[in-house]
């Protein structure tokens, strides 16, 4: 069953900054819990080109390809040292900067240090810079099923300092698992309040931080790993964040976080279109219509299977016009398919289509989830013909 067509093998995607915007950074939890060897340059790189591959297509010979333009419009450097300080930092990243990664095997732990990108290529006279990823390191970005966390990439745009970026990256892990468990269930109440509200020693601060041998006093380890670091977050991510101090005798010993979501702001326009009453007439319209869809669709059963399959987010089901796209116009052809093979046969479907595609990678749920019912349908009706 043929899902996404296939590209041209070599074509080149040059991502243009307005798309940078809109991307989500993709990585799996062992990465997120890893020890960055780098400063903020090579991770904020690194983390601007996984932003740009597409999971649905994995990139050729594991390469993705950027401008130089967005590249110093993301990094906001308009100096006219700005071309020796990219080679600069690229050579950095290739020589310095590695992550040190822990896993568990066996009765004990495996332990990988990886150069995440070993190879770019650049000309004085071309604005296209070609990035290649280790082939080590694209496990941990690519055909994530579970343990995998995913964050705004603008909010990485705003933070500059090294330790800002880990605390965000390590937040974002917990607060998606509070999102997601907050909806699909399968952990108690005081279990799902921890991941808005998660602990960590001190020790595996210093250790995820990479400071175990420097910031000895805690006083300025508080501001410049802490403190400062979330003032930052805090006023340039989608999170407010507070912290509370545990100690144990009389050292510090863990810190507690305290994790919320800021709300959407609201349109730079709204004062003029409140002004409008054909315009709020339209917009009332629209809204109660989708509103009605979208309760509906939190209410279907096939809602339940596409988080089942991590087909769907937690964090997508507060879409209201995601969720009432998939009622209008996907779920229909999955009543089709049931009438046709039976509630097995959707989940079966289902199952297909998150075995093919990392599902929090899509830009657009619904259009991909019916083009893949509507491809199918066509052959189970030959079937049974």
């Amino acid at each position: 069953m043929s899902i996404i067509p296939k590209n041209e093998q070599n074509q080149k995607q040059v991502l243009t900054l307005n798309e940078l915007s809109k991307r989500k950074v993709v990585e799996h939890n062992s990465l997120i819990t890893s020890i960055a060897k780098m400063d903020k340059t090579p991770l904020k790189m690194f983390e601007l080109a996984v932003s740009c591959i597409n999971t649905e297509e994995p990139p050729k010979d594991n390469t993705v390809y950027l401008s130089k333009r967005d590249l110093f419009a993301f990094f906001n450097v308009s100096d006219n040292d700005k071309h020796s300080r990219f080679k600069q930092a690229v050579e950095k990243m290739q020589k310095q900067a590695f992550f040190q990664i822990k896993e568990e095997q066996g009765k004990g732990f495996k332990f990988k240090s990886i150069v995440p990108i070993p190879y770019a290529e650049w000309t004085d006279y071309n604005d296209e810079v070609k990035i290649e990823f280790h082939r080590e390191i694209m496990p941990y970005l690519i055909n994530l099923k579970k343990n995998f966390t995913q964050h705004a990439l603008s909010d990485i745009a705003e933070l500059n300092s090294k330790y800002s970026i880990i605390l965000y990256r390590w937040l974002s892990m917990q607060y998606n698992q509070y999102e997601h468990y907050s909806v699909k269930g399968g952990r108690r109440a005081e279990q799902v309040e921890a991941y808005r509200n998660p602990s960590i020693s001190i020790k595996e601060l210093r250790i995820m931080t990479d400071t175990v041998n420097s910031y000895k006093q805690f006083t300025r380890f508080n501001n410049d790993v802490l403190k400062t670091p979330l003032d930052e977050i805090n006023a340039h991510t989608s999170f407010n964040v507070t912290y509370n101090k545990i100690k144990k005798g009389r050292s510090i010993d863990s810190i507690v976080f305290h994790i919320t979501k800021k709300p959407v702001a609201r349109n730079d326009f709204y004062k003029l279109e409140e002004q409008d009453p054909i315009y709020l007439q339209d917009k009332a319209n629209k809204e109660q219509a989708e509103e009605l869809l979208a309760g509906k669709a939190l209410k279907s059963k096939y809602t339940k299977l596409l988080l089942d399959n991590m087909l769907l987010s937690p964090y997508e089901m507060t879409d209201t016009s995601l969720m009432a796209g998939l009622q209008a116009h996907v779920y229909p052809l999955y009543d089709e398919l049931k009438e046709l093979r039976g509630l097995n046969g959707v989940k079966d479907h289902l199952s297909y289509v998150s075995s093919k595609q990392e599902a929090y990678s899509k830009r657009n749920v619904a259009k991909y989830l019916k083009k893949a019912i509507e491809q199918y349908l066509p052959t189970v009706k030959r079937q049974d013909l």
